[in-house]
């Protein structure tokens, strides 16, 4: 038998093997999705069916509510129970704080960037590197010194306090995030408008914040949905009742005796739309290759 004749047996050969584990491969992977599918949906559906059910039959043991209802979506609406009173004041405290904290994130972390990448500091490596090494220490440790700095500028029982803790875990991931994308940007854009006599901010705001849009909304979404879903710092922070937010409300809900978990499952429903509402609204610009043509050879 030639070598090549041996060859080709041995390809045909490896070609069976792998025509039958091909389908063996793909069914643990449909497996694999389906498995983690349903780990991933569980806890979402059974938040919504609780939400639809009656509070005296939250415990019966129905896959569905056997009479779902809209009742408890409505009672939180129109705020017709002693749990969610003030509802709508504790659902702006919390979309106040988010947009601060996406704002001010994305003005100091595009700044920042910018910065660092694009006027050629030098160090500025040691800059981003030593922003990110704050990541190494977990939120929940700081929770104490954040208390006592916010106590000690006055800043206790204040939305801005929880919002500049926000934005120092936020900032270090948007710096990280707008330099990565930066780098797409040609540097022959900013020269050229140097030549033009834009001074640096005008780069900024006319050249340079225009093209990093995509990285803008998924900074921003993140900051967001960071501040959005926080409750540690907002429970340790805020205390009065005109400073409440939804997260922290919703623990006063196992506060007592009674515990009404349709409302709770509602008011949680409700408070996980605005940041799929805010995602879908802006999923467009998330595309990449803006600043493709941007440069002409």
């Amino acid at each position: 038998m030639s070598a090549t004749t041996a060859g080709l047996l041995s390809v045909r050969r490896a070609r069976r093997r792998q025509s039958w584990r091909r389908p063996i491969t793909l069914a643990v992977e449909t497996v694999a999705c389906l498995l983690i599918l349903i780990w991933t949906l569980t806890p979402l559906y059974t938040m919504v069916a609780v939400a639809l059910e009656q509070n005296d039959n939250i415990f019966s043991g129905d896959l569905w509510p056997t009479n779902p209802t809209l009742a408890a979506f409505w009672t939180v609406l129109t705020q017709n129970y002693w749990y969610v009173a003030r509802f709508w004041h504790e659902m702006g405290n919390s979309l106040f704080i988010g947009i601060a904290t996406a704002v001010l994130t994305l003005a100091i972390g595009s700044l920042t960037s910018f910065v660092l990448g694009r006027m050629r500091l030098r160090f500025s490596w040691l800059v981003s590197n030593a922003a990110l090494m704050t990541y190494v220490i977990p939120m929940s440790f700081l929770a104490i010194p954040f208390y006592r700095v916010m106590q000690g500028y006055g800043l206790a029982n204040n939305l801005w306090a929880v919002i500049f803790v926000e934005v120092t875990f936020a900032t270090p991931y948007a710096i990280f995030i707008f330099q990565q994308y930066g780098t797409s940007i040609p540097i022959e854009l900013d020269e050229a408008a140097r030549i033009d006599g834009a001074s640096p901010w005008a780069i900024y705001w006319r050249v340079y914040l225009p093209l990093m849009k995509p990285a803008m909304v998924a900074v921003g979404t993140y900051a967001l949905l960071l501040a959005w879903n926080e409750y540690l710092y907002m429970f340790l922070l805020l205390s009065s009742p005109d400073n409440m937010t939804v997260p922290v409300a919703l623990g006063r809900f196992l506060n007592s005796d009674e515990a009404p978990w349709n409302l709770m499952m509602a008011t949680a429903v409700i408070y996980a739309l605005p940041p799929i509402v805010i995602y879908y609204a802006f999923r467009k610009h998330m595309s990449a290759g803006l600043t493709m043509g941007g440069v002409k050879g």
